[in-house]
């Protein structure tokens, strides 16, 4: 076949395939129209839709399409649209402390003759850690017991001899009162022997030990540190825009660095009442629990927070759909369909939070998009069953 033959056999084959799809296509008109082919060609390859269903030209049996689409309205999916709140996260770093920490400190100063304790020892408030010599404070209380127990006889027979108007109520008074200085002497020693003894100002867990047998300590010297872990308390910075936010007692959720994978649950402790200007960052304190003793004091977490924001309507992800102008979606109004541009807000797994003139229970079309235009016809998909459901009876 010579080449013009060709040509003009292609040239027949495309204009039947355009003049099929004009007459079946939805949209066909328009997308002409946009390329800017004549409207008396476009009026004849496709031809405008009448309200009785066929073309103009056509007899009522030759229209073979409706505004839905070819073949009737359109078949689609719905779902309800719902209302959602829009989760805004915190995640920060911050540091680890345990509930109570001290260092301990003799009272006294003396030479070290026990230490009762070792490293990762657990304590109960009050128990001897470390001793210091005591002899001289150990004489000093008998002595002061021994004056006392004198006071008392002679206290006892003065009032004794009172009745026999042997001795003066003076006497009297004046052996009441060397009593009562001998209690307060006896005290004062036994409070001294008493404080010989290094003791545990809580329950805890005992650090590394810093002295050793025979050292001779006083009242700055270190003993060993000894930190309440059964909670930890984690400092870390927000930005300025938490500020008004954060609440004491909210729940927050923290993973040690040196743990991944292990989340531990706590709440806000307290909060700053300040903002750090060169930062713009506002300082929190959370109170994490630690019931198994896993967690350490220095140790980092990653904290997150979570507050309540503003709420959306929540979509289908399968009711999205793109354009040149942006995302939107299809409303279904009763027997027609409505093109309703959104702004996606966030992404979930089942459900996407949008911007939109959209209302809680209104429906999308979620399936059959594809013969979907503005205003046009159809049918969803099982309605015709839940119109034909009998009313519920009354009271079940």
């Amino acid at each position: 076949m010579r080449v013009w033959k060709q040509v003009l056999v292609s040239l027949a084959v495309v204009g039947v395939g355009i003049v099929i799809w004009g007459r079946i296509a939805p949209g066909a008109a328009d997308s002409l129209k946009a390329a800017g082919v004549p409207d008396g060609i476009v009026s004849w390859v496709a031809p405008a839709v009448e309200a009785g269903g066929g073309r103009q030209g056509q007899g009522q049996g030759g229209g073979r399409r409706q505004a839905g689409g070819f073949g009737g309205p359109a078949l689609v999916v719905t779902r309800p649209v719902e209302l959602a709140v829009v989760n805004d996260r915190l995640n920060a770093i911050g540091d680890g402390e345990a509930v109570r920490s001290v260092i301990v400190t003799p009272y006294s100063t003396g030479n070290l003759i026990e230490v009762l304790v070792k490293s990762g020892d657990r304590v109960a408030q009050g128990q001897v850690m470390a001793r210091l010599d005591n002899d001289e404070q150990r004489i000093a209380a008998d002595q002061a017991r021994l004056t006392r127990d004198r006071a008392q006889d002679k206290l006892k027979r003065y009032e004794n001899l009172k009745a026999a108007a042997a001795v003066t109520d003076v006497a009297i008074q004046d052996a009441r009162d060397e009593l009562k200085a001998a209690e307060l002497a006896l005290q004062k020693a036994e409070l001294d022997l008493h404080r010989r003894d290094i003791n545990a100002p809580f329950d805890g867990v005992v650090g590394i030990i810093l002295v050793n047998v025979g050292d001779y300590v006083t009242t700055s010297s270190e003993i060993a540190r000894v930190d309440d872990r059964s909670d930890i308390l984690g400092d870390f910075w927000v930005p300025e825009r938490f500020a008004t936010k954060v609440r004491v007692g909210g729940p927050i959720s923290a993973t040690a660095i040196a743990r991944p994978g292990e989340v531990f649950t706590g709440s806000v402790e307290a909060i700053d009442n300040r903002i750090d200007q060169a930062s713009r960052t506002l300082r929190i304190r959370a109170r994490i629990d630690n019931p198994e003793d896993i967690l350490r004091a220095g140790m980092s977490f990653s904290v997150s927070m979570l507050f309540e924001g503003d709420r959306y309507p929540s979509v289908d992800p399968l009711a999205l759909q793109w354009s040149a102008d942006g995302s939107y979606v299809w409303r279904i109004a009763g027997d027609k369909a409505q093109k309703v541009p959104v702004k996606i807000i966030q992404r979930n797994p089942d459900r996407v939070l949008v911007d939109a003139k959209l209302t809680e229970n209104e429906v999308v079309a979620t399936e059959g998009l594809q013969r979907l235009r503005d205003d046009a016809d159809v049918k969803v998909m099982g309605a015709e069953n839940r119109a034909r459901e009998p009313p519920a009876a009354e009271g079940t």
